[in-house]
């Protein structure tokens, strides 16, 4: 027993847990686990440099898996300091996870809100806790990873070891898009993590990449990152090992497959046996060619392990499609795989001279993850459903909620974990018959209700908007698959008009700030508006509310709207220092075509020719997801703001040159003007009419009103320049001062977000 706490870190029965005397009532304001094993040499110096960087009342947790004197290095640290050091060395027995199971138990004793996990070897900079913190408080996340590879990061690896890390964060990125889009380095071992958002009951901690099995098991958490440089070990030998690499491998393989894996390879087994067994039968008894053989015994292997498959691996799954589609699908899968084994075995029999036995088990084997991957995701996938029972809240500035089945990335800012009571929007996902749609038309009078539907059934763009106690959204499968058009097309624009009944424009405007007064500046779409913020920011020291879309009130208050920033090459290439790894750089060549205003014509163009151009857009950024950004990454050190007073107006054009004065009226139908202009994509002009008279209102009217008095007495400037040099020129006309020069890879941390902006 070390500290009043037993070997496993938990209470005795009766008694209530202390450490260096600290009241068990009292929660500390950060708490950080750091995993040992062997490390006798360095905990000295780590627990000391923590000492000079944590907040008072942070406590230290060190989970211990030593044999040699690392626990009595802890407790001479401890006995020097007031700080709180919680020891815990686990026995032999009980080192279960390796290290990543150490962390996991530091978690779980962790008081805090907040825990940061980092090594003791020192290759994690102490004094970086502190600015991982500042980002966490700043809001909006739940996980501050220190990444080596985003903006400002590094490492002082060889080329070997820099190319495996490369790889292995490639696989585990490449298995798990979704879970870690946010992450430029998911297998850092220093990090910063909400306590309540780790999924406790699902870690299956195993080796030392406990980030990669809480981003995964977690799902959908909000990242944020912070460069550094990943240094050399202070003494000792590292443990990183061929043994750690299988434990990786296998968490990886376990994490996207879960234990159906085993299951499935065992099926796989036996089935290669009796492949191999019909392909000799087949080869020898009747002396057909070895690739004709090949196809009749995939007939029978296929039969068998679809049976074992069904009977066993798959028993527990719920699952919509009836058993013969699916042995239809698995067949098909079995035999379209010929199609690679059998120039996988030509080669090995014709050219390396393998027995024909041998090459069909070779083929059959170096497939077999492609064929699970196949039937794990496809055939015996779960239904839609269970995938989207998961529920997204979020709670914009205490005026509008919003419940959604599907996670909406342009409302991350304003996410909350609590039940929402009475929420202003439900999104959900289904499919809605012709016949359950003349229902809902058939119970107009109680409920207002309105359909777009381009006629293509599940795999179409369908959405279903209904006016009640709620505003009720049910959008076609599709849309599960293409967040980005769902929230743009159908939630945003139901959004601007439930602002407007609670006396708020959801303006088309960016819109920066200093000193407490606002700027707002509006322009058509695609005239350079992401720009000329970024290069605002960077260059001069203003705060940032919105890029896109700016909530303005009629008494001229206006609050942020923080959605992530759509940006090309040419963006990226307007500001200095933007947090972006190479895979996305690269990434952004493609998207960069397929988001540009080329792109946006050419859907138009599809749409006035009567062609289903909301699917066509769904399945293009479902293929192809737009370059979404926080501002953060692409400013370092940039200022958040929650709300300002409204001090000016800019209108920026790329027509003509010059500067004028504008007429309170001209601004008000300048603004109004290019709100429309944001919303000229399909399902919108069908369903425009529908959602701005909401209840039987004039939305639209007043929407003007709230407008017309935010704009009251406010300076209004057109600003026109051909050479798009904005970002220039604005400053000087509102009076920003330029923005001290930045270290390279050093940003400055986040300061000025108010609580009620996250």
């Amino acid at each position: 027993m070390t500290n009043g706490l037993p070997a496993n870190g938990l209470p005795a029965p009766g008694t209530a847990p202390a450490a260096n005397g600290r009241p068990a009532q009292d929660t500390p304001p950060l708490a950080v686990v750091v995993p040992t094993r062997n490390e006798a040499e360095n905990v000295g110096p780590l627990l000391e440099a923590l000492d000079e960087v944590l907040p008072a009342g942070a406590e230290i947790i060190v989970v211990d898996d030593s044999t040699d004197a690392t626990p009595a290095a802890v407790e001479r640290e401890r006995d020097r300091r007031s700080r709180p050091i919680r020891l815990v060395h686990r026995p032999p027995a009980e080192r279960h996870g390796g290290l990543a199971g150490a962390v996991a138990q530091g978690l779980r004793l962790a008081d805090a809100e907040w825990v940061c996990v980092l090594d003791a070897d020192l290759q994690h900079p102490p004094a970086l806790v502190s600015r991982l913190l500042e980002r966490a408080e700043a809001g909006g996340v739940d996980v501050v990873v220190a990444s080596r590879y985003c903006g400002g990061g590094g490492t002082e690896f060889g080329r070997g070891r820099s190319l495996l890390s490369r790889l292995s964060t490639g696989a585990a990125k490449f298995l798990f898009p979704r879970s870690l889009r946010d992450v430029s380095d998911p297998m850092s071992g220093f990090f910063l993590v909400r306590r309540a958002a780790v999924p406790f009951e699902r870690l299956r901690p195993r080796g030392f990449k406990i980030l990669l099995e809480i981003l995964v098991r977690a799902r959908n958490l909000r990242v944020a990152e912070v460069p550094f440089r990943f240094g050399s070990r202070h003494a000792g030998e590292s443990k990183a090992s061929l043994v750690e690499a299988g434990h990786y491998l296998w968490q990886l393989a376990l994490l996207r497959f879960g234990g159906n894996l085993g299951r499935f390879l065992l099926v796989g087994l036996t089935g290669l046996a009796v492949n191999s067994a019909a392909f000799v039968v087949l080869y020898r008894l009747t002396h057909v060619h070895y690739l004709v053989a090949a196809i009749g015994a995939t007939q029978f292997s296929t039969t068998w392990n679809f049976l074992l498959v069904e009977r066993w691996v798959y028993r527990h799954r719920r699952l919509e499609t009836s058993a013969l589609g699916r042995f239809w699908k698995f067949a098909l899968v079995n035999n379209l795989s010929l199609l690679l084994r059998g120039p996988a075995m030509v080669v090995l029999v014709s050219y390396l001279g393998t027995m024909p036995a041998l090459a069909n088990a070779i083929a059959l084997t170096a497939i077999a993850a492609l064929r699970f991957g196949i039937a794990d995701m496809v055939i015996w996938a779960s239904p839609a459903d269970a995938r989207h029972r998961q529920r997204y809240r979020y709670r914009i500035h205490e005026e509008v909620s919003v419940e959604s089945e599907v996670r909406l990335r342009e409302l991350e800012p304003f996410r909350v974990d609590d039940e929402l009571e009475d929420p202003t929007i439900r999104v959900r996902l289904g499919r809605l018959s012709r016949e359950q749609s003349d229902l809902v038309s058939m119970l107009a009078s109680l409920v207002r209700h309105v359909r777009y539907d381009e006629g293509l059934g599940p795999l179409g763009f369908a959405v279903d908007i209904a006016y009640g106690k709620h505003v009720e959204i049910v959008a076609a499968p599709l849309l599960g698959h293409s967040p980005h058009v769902l929230y743009t097309n159908v939630v945003e624009p139901t959004l601007r008009w439930c602002f407007v009944e609670r006396g708020y424009a959801l303006a088309h405007a960016a819109c920066i700030a200093a000193d407490g007064r606002a700027t707002l500046i509006t322009a058509k779409t695609d005239t350079g508006k992401t720009t000329t913020i970024l290069k605002t920011l960077d260059g001069y020291q203003a705060a940032f509310l919105s890029d896109d879309l700016t909530l303005v009130r009629a008494d001229g208050r206006v609050f942020t709207y923080p959605k992530p920033l759509t940006i090309s090459r040419h963006t990226l290439a307007a500001v200095k220092a933007p947090l972006l790894s190479l895979r996305e750089r690269l990434a952004l060549v493609l998207q960069s075509r397929v988001h540009s205003r080329s792109g946006r014509r050419l859907g138009q163009l599809i749409a006035r020719f009567g062609l289903p151009a909301a699917t066509i857009n769904a399945l293009v950024q479902w293929l192809v997801p737009p370059p979404k950004y926080r501002v953060e990454r692409l400013v370092p050190g940039v200022r958040l703001a929650s709300e300002a007073r409204l001090d000016s107006f800019v209108v920026i054009e790329r027509d003509g040159l010059g500067v004028r004065e504008l007429t309170h009226e001209e601004a008000v139908s300048v603004l109004v003007a290019n709100s429309d202009d944001a919303y000229n994509f399909p399902p919108y002009p069908a369903i425009e009419h529908f959602l701005h008279s909401g209840n039987g209102r004039n939305l639209r009217r007043l929407e003007r009103q709230i407008v017309d008095d935010a704009l009251a007495g406010v300076p209004a400037l057109l600003v026109r320049s051909e050479t798009m040099d904005w970002w220039r020129r604005i400053p000087e006309l509102i009076g920003l001062s330029e923005r001290p020069e930045r270290a390279v890879g050093s940003p400055e941390p986040l300061v000025g977000v108010a609580r009620s902006a996250v």
